[in-house]
């Protein structure tokens, strides 16, 4: 009696086992890579920088997107190659 019940729990186990493998590892998968995108989108913004003009055509740069307005997406970090120098030279 106690070899069927050791057969039956070590059946119980294996079906749990694939069940894991099967369901909630692809799932978890899943969601750790949509973690990463959403981190991804989050750091592109933290590095970007809205230029756009106001009613008075008066040039703006903001953190944020302007609401109802055509504005350019522009990095803070300067591209490969470029040498930026703040001394006015």
């Amino acid at each position: 009696m106690r070899t069927l019940g050791a057969v039956l729990l070590a059946a119980a186990l294996a079906v749990a086992a694939w069940w894991w493998f099967t369901r909630e590892m692809p799932r978890r998968a899943q969601q750790r890579e949509a973690a990463a995108e959403a981190a991804a989108i989050q750091a592109r913004r933290a590095d970007t920088l809205y230029r756009w003009r106001d009613d008075a055509g008066n040039l703006q740069i903001t953190q944020d997107p302007p609401k109802g307005r055509h504005y350019e997406r522009i990095s803070k970090t300067p591209r490969e190659g470029i040498e930026v120098r703040g001394s006015g030279d």
